[in-house]
């Protein structure tokens, strides 16, 4: 029962503190992209990288300096990596393997942080903090960009300009991520969690064995793997490890960090497209699905179906006592809904449906909420989808805030809907195929052997980055195959997206008449979350049947 009272008691505070900071986070967001004004540090960055801050751009240009950015992130990333010993604060540590150094760079440059190492042993402070942790901030930057520029394309027209990318990554990191990460540090700080530059202590265990404890610049990162969806842990336990993660208050403000960018800017889109119906319209829908899965994920965590966890009285495996099955249900649900990977307990150690409702939720294309800004991008493209399916109904054109859906943006809605659950699906097949792939299954002729799998390219194809134990993915099939899904993940649907943002800001608004279909109301509501978990399950139910349902029925 107490169990359960404090899990109750900490998602309604969770519930209240998103409240309180929807209007003024969203309208703060909204001001920062709607602003002609440049703050100083900006515009001598601006100077440097030779960028005229007042040139807007196509949404081509856009897209290919995003791309070029990320590849030059990726780039640096990864010799960062494969020189690390002849960095300061190495600690001693060698050089990541190429493998695994590609793995690691485009996880974190494509906001997956998909990580098939323990970093407390594998990275140095100086690739923990100048490396992994720039790149926190700098591809959360990115997806929030993506989203602002998809908004102008929907508030826009007659116009085939989206805006600037390297102003709008500049205005997010400075003006958004920054200010909030260090207020964060802070608090994080303040309830426990470690921050230092320390090689680690040597204590005595209980056993009498000595053990090194390391230390190093944890919450600063942690805040910045949370606040920007990202999930790396500076330890292999991630948010379950004691320095990360101290407390239930910790865990709170952790949950509520991972959340507060994709809720409120849904704000941010209502208000710029002059609608803030239209705003909260996206945030029901993010909502109800967000504490549908919430509930399913603890109902069956707290049933605790299956002999063994019958018998223990609770299905704490792999769960930290400090949390319980609440709160880490809670945090499962927040992660998987958001692409941030972050976890504070074992999601393969979940009951079979448990976690089959964590990999479903992945499976809805990360839109409950989303990742910071990559969440409302992809829920506005499901609700193109939307108009169009009930234009056909009743016979009409669909439109959408007064944009009309046409076969070129329908085209561009399908191949952006097509490309995760190809990429997902293509690995998963592709690694059950390989014999070398399935040497690393644990469990390998079962049908958990395949969740773990599953689970891992839905987690690299969504951008997610949490995983399943039992499946050691450090293996250069796995580094390779699962770097280049999450980057074709990241990458193509935001190509796709651009795009059709481009093609909404060229058209001229078409009148509001009686045959419109209203996008604010709780039907269009209904029927976009319908959409989301139609599209789904159709896509993944077979894979999901071999996997977590032949295991849980």
């Amino acid at each position: 029962m107490s169990d359960t009272v404090a899990g109750l008691l900490q998602a309604g505070l969770l519930v209240v503190l998103l409240t309180a900071v929807y209007r003024p986070l969203g309208g703060y967001l909204a001001r920062v992209f709607t602003s002609d004004r440049d703050l100083r540090i900006e515009r001598g960055g601006y100077r440097l990288l030779g960028v005229d801050p007042t040139a807007e751009q196509t949404w081509a240009v856009y897209a290919r300096s995003l791309i070029a950015f990320s590849v030059i992130s990726l780039v640096l990333l990864f010799l960062i990596q494969r020189l690390q010993s002849h960095l300061p604060l190495s600690l001693g540590r060698p050089n990541v393997e190429s493998g695994l150094a590609f793995n690691t760079a485009a996880s974190f440059v494509a906001n997956t942080n998909w990580q098939s190492y323990s970093p407390e042993v594998t990275m140095g402070h100086l690739v923990q903090f100048a490396g992994l942790a720039v790149q926190n901030f700098l591809s959360a930057a990115v997806g929030i960009s993506v989203a602002i520029a998809v908004i102008r394309g929907f508030a826009r027209s007659t116009t085939d300009r989206l805006g600037n990318f390297w102003v709008d990554l500049t205005r997010t990191t400075l003006r958004v991520l920054l200010p909030i990460a260090i207020v964060g540090t802070l608090v994080l700080v303040a309830t426990g969690v470690v921050q230092n530059f320390s090689a680690g202590h040597e204590v005595t265990s209980v056993a009498g064995q000595t053990q090194t404890i390391p230390g190093g610049p944890v919450a600063s990162q942690e805040v910045i793997k949370e606040l920007g969806t990202n999930g790396g842990g500076f330890y292999n336990a991630n948010s379950a490890h004691p320095f990360e993660n101290p407390n239930p208050l910790s865990d709170l403000v952790e949950i509520f960090l991972l959340l507060l960018i994709p809720v409120c800017i849904t704000r941010t889109f209502g208000l710029m497209v002059g609608d803030e119906r239209q705003g909260y319209a996206i945030l029901g829908v993010m909502g109800t699905l967000w504490a549908a899965f919430t509930f399913a994920t603890t109902f069956f965590e707290n049933q605790g179906a299956g002999t063994a966890t019958q018998v223990a009285g609770a299905a704490m495996e792999g769960k930290e006592t400090r949390f319980g099955e609440w709160a880490s249900a809670l945090f499962a649900s927040s992660t998987t809904g958001t692409s941030t990977g972050a976890v504070n307990s074992a999601h393969d150690s979940f009951t079979p449906l448990g976690g089959g409702t964590a990999l479903l939720h992945m499976m809805l294309g990360e839109v409950s909420p989303g990742g910071a800004g990559t969440g409302l991008y992809g829920m506005l493209v499901l609700a193109v989808l939307t108009v169009f399916v009930a234009g056909l109904m009743v016979g009409r054109t669909p439109e959408y805030l007064q944009r009309k859906v046409t076969a070129r943006e329908i085209k561009l809605v399908s191949l952006y809907i097509l490309t995760t659950p190809t990429l997902v699906l293509t690995g998963a097949s592709t690694a059950m195929g390989l014999a070398v792939a399935r040497a690393s299954i644990f469990n390998t002729d079962s049908p958990h052997g395949f969740s773990e799998v599953l689970y891992a390219f839905t987690s690299a194809g969504n951008n997610n980055g949490s995983a399943f134990g039992g499946l050691s993915a450090n293996i250069p099939f796995y580094n390779v195959a699962l770097g280049l899904v999450m980057l074709l993940g990241r990458l193509v649907p935001i190509v796709l997206v651009l795009a059709l943002a481009g093609s909404f800001a060229r058209q001229q608004p078409v009148p509001v008449t009686q045959g419109t279909l209203p996008t604010d109301t709780a039907l269009f509501v209904s029927m976009l979350a319908g959409v989301v978990l139609i599209v789904t399950g159709l896509t993944y139910l077979p894979a999901l049947t071999l996997g977590p349902l032949a295991e849980g029925l």
